[in-house]
């Protein structure tokens, strides 16, 4: 799924009825969707664990729903229903319990998932009397809570042992997966670093889909090609490109065949997201995300001497933020060391070209001519100044792209090299 780091949605849009039937559309803040929830699906006088560990079910399932795009991705212009045959009981309207309210002021960023996934779980629940299933029994978990439970205790009774608590997740307006603007030869970005790997695993089910290997989220022929053959496979048009249709048919195929959906989900594993912006960074801050920036300058500074060599130990100290100023300068951002995601997803972008080139067995990356890569794009689209030397640097052991012929010479403007 390309929406690698989960969020709690500002406000959630419900659909009134069965997901296939004509019913009104109701879009209400996430926390009230919650309160309105719990209120219809749970008792007030219960113990406070029980309900505590009935409200992180329910949070965790919606935002599984609006994580996978589970509806959008079938068409439909609305994240989940109000019916518990598919999803969970929302009443428009209903009183809300005062105590549940509390609570769910309290937890409504909090939600859980398995260990090494990334996707909050689909938390499935049923009464337990009445109905029963492979998900938390609600009454059961009223029982487990009288025995002097705790929230989490109940989950993982039901769920797994396997099962963690996120809390404080970050809260944003729902935002489409789809970039917008369609996804063709020469696009760059974590974008099409989603789209490769998307296709890379549908083709596990369908393996006339052609293998992108590596996936460097840069959009070349062979990602062209097998955009193409997944376009023929399913009934659209076969021009290569990734417009709204073919990206969220990829979507709706890369979420049922890891089933991100259900319960016994293969998982989104965090591995797989490590290049994705995760919250802001500045001096003082540590931890993976930092040494995955870190990472990137290091590669970087191969591009350029300005960029000194960077040591990768996940602490954001002096050196890194020297480093993150003079690659804001370099590409026409705001040079105050500190990581937004603006920041981050320009450094990528460029990242993901230089690590491309890299991967063809460049001698140095400063090699490649304006006319084979942008170098250190700005993010107003032109290309950031470059030293003098990167048009003397030869590219060594690889075919040049055309014949050589008599009196050709190599060096810029004929001024250096040899003739042939």
């Amino acid at each position: 799924m390309p929406v690698i780091i989960p969020y709690v949605p500002r406000t959630i849009t419900v659909h009134l009825g069965l997901p296939d039937q004509w019913a009104e559309n109701v879009t209400v803040s996430f926390p009230d969707y919650v309160k309105n929830v719990a209120s219809s699906e749970i008792y007030p006088t219960w113990e406070p664990a029980a309900i505590r560990a009935n409200i992180l079910a329910i949070i965790s399932f919606a935002l599984n729903r609006v994580y996978t795009e589970f509806y959008p991705s079938r068409g439909y212009d609305f994240q989940i229903t109000s019916t518990t045959q598919y999803d969970q009981k929302f009443i428009r309207g209903r009183n809300i319990f005062e105590n549940i309210s509390q609570m769910v002021d309290e937890i409504f960023n909090d939600y859980i998932r398995r260990q090494g996934f990334v996707e909050p779980l689909a938390a499935k629940f049923c009464n337990g009397t009445t109905s029963t299933c492979d998900g938390l029994s609600q009454w059961g978990s009223q029982e487990l809570a009288q025995e002097g439970a705790n929230s989490m205790e109940i989950l993982r009774h039901y769920y797994g042992d396997n099962v963690e608590l996120v809390v404080d997740a970050p809260i944003q307006n729902i935002s489409p997966t789809y970039p917008q603007t369609p996804l063709r030869l020469g696009s760059v970005g974590v974008s099409v670093t989603a789209v490769q790997t998307m296709l890379n695993r549908i083709s596990q089910n369908y393996p006339a889909i052609p293998k992108i290997s590596p996936v460097t989220g840069v959009y070349e022929e062979d990602t062209r090609d097998a955009v193409r053959t997944f376009q023929q496979i399913f009934n659209l048009t076969p021009d290569g490109v990734v417009g709204k249709a073919t990206w969220y048919k990829m979507v709706y195929l890369y979420t049922g065949i890891l089933q991100l959906a259900e319960l016994v989900s293969q998982g989104q594993t965090i591995v797989t997201v490590l290049f994705q912006f995760a919250g802001p960074l500045e001096e003082g801050d540590s931890g993976p995300e930092v040494g995955i920036l870190q990472y990137m300058l290091a590669l970087l500074a191969q591009f350029d001497n300005s960029l000194s060599p960077m040591t990768v130990d996940g602490e954001f100290g002096p050196s890194t933020t020297r480093a993150v100023r003079t690659y804001q300068q370099l590409v026409g951002l705001t040079p105050n060391g500190y990581v937004d995601e603006t920041t981050w997803n320009s450094i990528y972008n460029n990242f993901a070209l230089a690590d491309y080139f890299l991967r063809r067995d460049t001698v140095r990356a400063q090699s490649l001519r304006e006319d084979a890569i942008p170098i250190l794009a700005r993010t107003d689209g032109t290309q950031a100044e470059k030293p003098e030397y990167w048009d003397n640097t030869p590219r060594m052991g690889q075919y040049p792209g055309s014949p050589l012929i008599l009196g050709q010479v190599d060096g810029k403007d004929g001024q250096r090299g040899v003739e042939v």
